[in-house]
C-alpha cells in the first residue's frame, strides 16, 4: 500500500519510517532521494526477502484494488512465478493459483494480468484476474470482427481451453481443438475470430479458414517434392504418426492436401510413392 510517514531517524544505510509505534526500514537503494529527519516521505510498503516490513519510494506498477499487466521474470516449481511490479521486490504468483500442468504456466518474458491479495501473514501476492472483474472493463466485439486475425494473451487455461485477452479488451475462447500448439497462461498468440457471441464475446482458432489451410498444405507438400527430386516414399496410405513426424500435419489434412494436388492433376499416386507428374512441352 502506499502511505505517508515521517522520517523518525537517519542511518548510513538509510531511513527508518515512523508508523505509530513500529519503525520500517526505507533502505538508501530504496530511496528516490536524500530525506532528513522528521520529513515525511510518500512510500509503497512490502516484506522483504525476510518477511520484514519494509518500505520504498519506487513507484509500484500494479497497487492494491487495481489490475495490470506485469511480466513474469522467475519461475519456481516449488513457489510459484514472480513477476516485477517496478520495485525490487519481486511479486510471487503462488502455485495455487497457477494451472496443475506445468507445461501451461508462464514463462519468462510472459506477461499476466493480475492485482495484489495479502496472505494470512499480511504479505504481498499477485492474484490472476478473476471472471467478475475482467467483466468490468472488457468490450463486446462487434460482428466485423469475424475472420479477423488479432493478437490475445492467456489470461486462464480451463480443461476446454484456454481464455484470452485481445488487445481491444474483447474475451477470446480458443478450444483446445483449435489450437496448434498447448498454449500456457500469459502467453500472446495471433488468433482468428471463428464467431462473434451475442454477448460480444469471441471465439477464435490458431488455425486457418480450412480453404487457405488447404492450399497451404497443398503447397508444403509440392516444396517437399521437389527438393526429393519429385518423388516421395508417402501416400494417404502412409501411418499417421509417419505423417506427423515428416510433415508436421494430422493424416487427414495430409489426405485433403494430397486430395487437391491429385484434383488438379499435379502428382499422381501408385506402389506407395507419391510422384510429380511431368508437364508436357
Amino acid at each position: 500500500m502506499i502511505v505517508t510517514l515521517p522520517v523518525a531517524r537517519v542511518t548510513e544505510y538509510g531511513y527508518f519510517l515512523r508508523d505509530g509505534e513500529t519503525d520500517i526500514l526505507l533502505h538508501q537503494n530504496e530511496a528516490t532521494r536524500s530525506l532528513h529527519e522528521g520529513e515525511a516521505a510518500e512510500v509503497f510498503l512490502y516484506h522483504d526477502h525476510e518477511g520484514r516490513l519494509a518500505a520504498t519510494m519506487e513507484e509500484p506498477i500494479v497497487r492494491v484494488g487495481e489490475y495490470g499487466w506485469l511480466e513474469v521474470v522467475d519461475v519456481s516449481h516449488r513457489l510459484g512465478v514472480f513477476l516485477h511490479n517496478g520495485i525490487k521486490r519481486d511479486l510471487l504468483l503462488f502455485i495455487d493459483d497457477l494451472p496443475k500442468l506445468y507445461e501451461e504456466w508462464p514463462q519468462v518474458g510472459d506477461m499476466l494480468l493480475v492485482t495484489l491479495k495479502r496472505d494470512k501473514l499480511g504479505r504481498l501476492l499477485a492474484q490472476p484476474v478473476t471472471e467478475e472483474a475482467i467483466l468490468a472493463f472488457t468490450q463486446p466485439a462487434s460482428r466485423e470482427m469475424l475472420n479477423k486475425w488479432i493478437d490475445a494473451t492467456v489470461y486462464k487455461v480451463i480443461g476446454a481451453g484456454a481464455l484470452l485477452l485481445s488487445e481491444g479488451d474483447h474475451i477470446l475462447f480458443i478450444h483446445r481443438d483449435e489450437m496448434t500448439e498447448r498454449l500456457r497462461m500469459g502467453q500472446t498468440v495471433h488468433a482468428r475470430v471463428s464467431y462473434v457471441r451475442e454477448d460480444g464475446r469471441l471465439n477464435g482458432s490458431m488455425r486457418a479458414r480450412k480453404e487457405e489451410q488447404y492450399e497451404t498444405d497443398a503447397a508444403k507438400l509440392l516444396d517437399l517434392l521437389q527438393e526429393r527430386g519429385g518423388a516421395m516414399p508417402y501416400t494417404d496410405d502412409t501411418a499417421p504418426e509417419v505423417i506427423k513426424e515428416y510433415f508436421g500435419m494430422s493424416k487427414s489434412a495430409f489426405k485433403r492436401a494430397l486430395g487437391k494436388l491429385l484434383k488438379e492433376n499435379q502428382v499422381e499416386c501408385s506402389e506407395g510413392w507419391t510422384r510429380l507428374k511431368k508437364t508436357s512441352v
